[in-house]
């Protein structure tokens, strides 16, 4: 599905990324629209993602990091495995603002496409939900979640079906695996936003 088409169904896909993003989220999260919107969506991407990461772990100790957490709904169900060593990172500071209490240890506000102010091997596992789409977040973030991350971690992740070829994931994702940055164990098709005709493919790597 091309950028215009999903623009469609989705208007912030239709932004180009930095200011624009961030003024859209920051309207979006007024008398809390966005948590609305993606419960009347069907949205299942978090649900979806820890499920996966769950799957292959049952340490709940685990320090993890929540990259592009949001108004936190991924921390939500990521406590609800019983996760309870999580910090939640993200761009806007008007949807960290709307994060339950008690979700994550820590919080701030980042950009995910510059290098992160995160010392290497810092990380046991990442999640990172909804970020890697339509003028979003790009392929270079991946090495640096792989490289925040200790050996052995998880990274869990999204991404948007329409950008996975034209962004470049693609080749960063094997180039990683290439160089034995990481192993992908998993690799399959999200129903993401069914509601809204919007997938995703759903991607976990363990760092090598």
């Amino acid at each position: 599905m091309s950028q215009k088409d999903v623009g469609n169904k989705l208007p912030i896909y239709k932004l180009k990324a930095g200011k624009q993003v961030e003024e859209y989220y920051d309207e979006w999260t007024i008398k809390n629209k966005y948590d609305e919107d993606m419960s009347n969506w069907k949205y299942s991407g978090p649900k979806e993602t820890v499920d996966l990461f769950s799957k292959y772990t049952n340490k709940k100790d685990l320090k993890i990091l929540d990259a592009g957490c949001g108004t936190g709904l991924v921390g939500i169900e990521l406590n609800k495995k019983g996760f309870n060593n999580i910090d939640g990172a993200d761009f806007s500071q008007a949807m960290l603002d709307l994060i339950p209490k008690n979700i994550y240890k820590d919080l701030f506000k980042i950009d995910l496409n510059k290098k992160l102010n995160i010392s290497d091997k810092t990380y046991d596992g990442i999640t990172c939900v909804g970020t890697f789409t339509f003028g979003h977040v790009n392929p270079p973030c991946l090495d640096e979640m792989v490289r925040i991350c200790k050996k052995g971690s998880q990274i869990c992740f999204t991404i948007n079906i329409g950008i996975y070829e034209e962004y470049g994931f693609d080749k960063k994702i094997k180039e990683l695996e290439d160089n034995k940055s990481w192993k992908v164990l998993e690799f399959y098709k999200s129903d993401y936003i069914a509601s809204k005709n919007v997938n995703a493919w759903l991607v976990l790597a363990k760092t090598i």
